[in-house]
């Protein structure tokens, strides 16, 4: 892969860590608002996770593209940088779409979250009861 982990690679990994942050806080949002319309949790999550999935794949996608033109046009330095980034957007996409979805599916799907909306962060006086 011709990648060095040097400093820019190691820049690059902070983003990577950043996006897979910014992707869990994107599904998590998601969820609350679905849960803040009096949705159950299950059906929460269901549609918080699928809502959130096109925004997390444009951004991954638009950073893939950046770092491919850094790569095509860059000198040593930035192609490792390029490299490193590709590399880590990759998994941080594979973390946050299965791993942690798949994980908090799995409570959610265990019930233990019913009738618990402050483990999302939600104030049971913000949901709306018209649902």
């Amino acid at each position: 892969m011709q990648g060095v982990l040097t400093l820019p690679g190691l820049a690059a990994l902070v983003l990577g860590v950043g996006m897979a942050v910014d992707a869990n806080i994107i599904t998590y949002e998601r969820i609350k608002e679905e849960l803040r319309e009096g949705r159950s949790v299950i059906s929460a999550f269901k549609l918080g996770t699928s809502r959130s999935f096109s925004t997390i794949v444009d951004a991954n996608i638009t950073t893939i593209i950046a770092a491919g033109v850094l790569f095509y046009y860059g000198t040593s330095s930035v192609q490792g940088f390029a490299v490193v980034l590709i590399v880590s957007i990759l998994t941080s996409f594979l973390t946050a779409v299965l791993l942690t979805r798949f994980l908090l599916g799995l409570w959610v799907k265990s019930r233990i979250f019913n009738k618990k909306p402050r483990v999302f962060g939600i104030k049971e006086r913000d949901i709306d009861a018209r649902q």
